[in-house]
C-alpha cells in the first residue's frame, strides 16, 4: 500500500449512535459509504477499505482523564447520567456500549494516523471521526472521546515534531485546541461561524496559544451568512501562508460539512461545490508542505441525506487523488435506497451548481466588510508569530 490512499472503516462504527431523534445520526456515514461505493470511489480501482481497530483504554487515556473514562464506561444505557462529565445531556445522551463505540472511532483515526506515519499510505481517511469537541474530562457537542486529539497525540508520541491541524467544521474545534493550546508542536487552525452566534461560544482570534506556544492556535470567526466566495477568500488568506511557514511533517484535517446552507444547526451558506473546493485546496497543501502526508476525518453535518453523503464522497474522491466531476450524476441504486429509506427523492447530481471563484486577499482588504474584518483580525493576531506580514 506504500504511497497509496485508503479509508479506515468498519460498519460497526455506525454504532456510535445517540438515537433516532439525535442530529448526529450514523445514517449519514452509511449513506456516504453507499454513495462512494456506487460511484466507484471505494473498492476496486478506488480507495481500499482498511479495518478499523478498537482503541484500548491506555490509548484513550493519552488525552482523556481516568475519571472521565471510568464515567463513560459506567454510563452504559440510555438511562444513565453523569452531568459532571457532560454525559446524559440533550446533546450527549448515553447509550449502550458507549465506551466501546467511542473507542472504536478513536481506534479508526489512530489507525489512519499510523498508516500515514509508517508510510503504508500517503493519505488515510476516517469519515466517522472528527469528534473535535470532546474535552479531556467531559463530553461536549455530540463528542464523547476526541479521536482527532488522540490521533495527533499518538503522532507526537511517535516523535513527529510538527503537526498541522485544519478544522473546517462550522463549529469551533475547541476540544482539539484545548488539548494542544500550550504545545508549540501543533498548529491548530479552525475556520468556523462566529462564537457570538453559534456553539460552543469560543474561537475568537485572540485565542492564539498559551505561554511558549503563542501563535499555535489560529481562529477565523466568520460572520453568519458567509457564502462560498467569502469562505474561500478567508481560507486562502489564512491557511496556506501559515502552513507554509509552520512546515508540518503531517497534515491532519477535520471536514465537518455543517457549513452548508441547508444544514439545520448553523448559519453559513456554503454549497457542496465550495466544500469540494476546500478539499482540493487541502489536498494540494498536503503535497506542498508535507510531501502528501495527510490524515483526514469527518466531523459535523446534519443535512443527513442531501449534503453529507455528497460532500464526503467528494472528500473521499479527493483523498483517492481522483476528484469527481461536480456534474456527476448520482447512481439510481443510491437514489432508490434513499427513496426507500426516507420516502422522498434525494439529490440527483454531485453539485449544487455554484461557482467557487473568490477574490484573493492580495488585492487588499475592505474594512467595511464584516468578513474582511474577521480575516484581518486573525492575520493581525497570529501572523507576526510566524514571521508573516498581516497586511496584504
Amino acid at each position: 500500500m506504500a504511497g497509496s490512499a485508503c479509508m479506515v472503516f468498519d460498519p460497526e462504527l455506525t454504532q456510535y449512535n445517540f438515537g433516532p431523534t439525535h442530529p448526529l445520526n450514523p445514517v449519514r456515514v452509511d449513506l456516504t459509504v453507499r454513495l462512494a461505493d456506487a460511484l466507484g470511489v471505494l473498492g476496486p480501482g478506488g480507495l481500499p477499505i482498511v479495518p478499523a481497530p478498537m482503541a484500548d483504554e491506555d490509548l484513550v487515556a493519552t488525552v482523556h482523564t481516568p475519571d472521565y473514562i471510568a464515567a463513560v464506561r459506567k454510563c452504559d444505557s440510555p438511562y444513565d447520567r453523569d452531568l459532571s462529565h457532560g454525559l446524559g445531556t440533550e446533546d450527549n445522551p448515553t447509550f449502550a456500549d458507549m465506551h466501546r463505540a467511542s473507542a472504536h472511532v478513536v481506534g479508526a483515526s489512530v489507525e489512519a494516523a499510523r498508516l500515514v506515519h509508517s508510510g503504508e499510505a500517503l493519505h488515510a481517511a476516517n469519515i466517522s471521526g472528527g469528534l473535535h469537541h470532546a474535552m479531556p474530562d467531559r463530553a461536549s457537542g455530540f463528542c464523547v472521546y476526541n479521536d482527532v486529539a488522540v490521533a495527533i497525540q499518538w503522532l507526537l508520541d511517535q516523535g513527529v515534531s510538527r503537526i498541522g491541524y485544519v478544522d473546517v467544521d462550522v463549529h469551533h474545534g475547541d476540544g482539539v485546541q484545548t488539548v494542544f493550546y500550550d504545545d508549540p508542536r501543533v498548529l491548530t487552525i479552525s475556520l468556523h461561524e462566529s462564537p457570538m452566534t453559534l456553539f460552543p461560544g469560543t474561537g475568537l482570534p485572540t485565542e492564539s496559544g498559551g505561554p511558549g506556544a503563542q501563535g499555535s492556535a489560529v481562529n477565523v470567526a466568520l460572520p453568519p451568512g458567509t457564502t462560498d466566495s467569502g469562505w474561500l477568500r478567508a481560507f486562502h488568506a489564512v491557511v496556506p501562508p501559515l502552513l507554509r511557514a509552520f512546515a508540518p511533517e503531517i497534515l491532519v484535517t477535520q471536514h465537518g460539512c455543517d457549513s452548508h446552507s441547508e444544514d439545520p444547526l448553523a448559519h453559513l451558506q456554503l454549497s457542496v461545490d465550495g466544500q469540494r473546493a476546500s478539499y482540493l485546496a487541502l489536498h494540494e497543501l498536503a503535497h506542498e508542505v508535507c510531501d502528501g502526508r495527510w490524515v483526514v476525518t469527518g466531523g459535523g453535518g446534519y443535512a443527513l441525506v442531501d449534503v453529507v453523503p455528497r460532500a464526503w464522497t467528494h472528500l473521499l474522491a479527493t483523498v483517492s487523488d481522483r476528484p469527481l466531476d461536480p456534474q456527476t450524476l448520482i447512481p439510481e441504486v443510491w437514489q432508490a435506497h434513499v427513496r426507500e429509506l426516507i420516502g422522498r427523492p434525494g439529490p440527483t447530481t454531485m453539485t449544487d451548481g455554484q461557482p467557487t471563484d473568490y477574490a484573493d486577499w492580495s488585492g487588499g482588504y475592505d474594512p467595511g466588510s464584516s468578513l474582511d474584518r474577521a480575516v484581518h483580525a486573525t492575520r493581525t493576531e497570529v501572523f507576526p508569530y510566524h514571521g508573516l506580514d498581516p497586511m496584504p
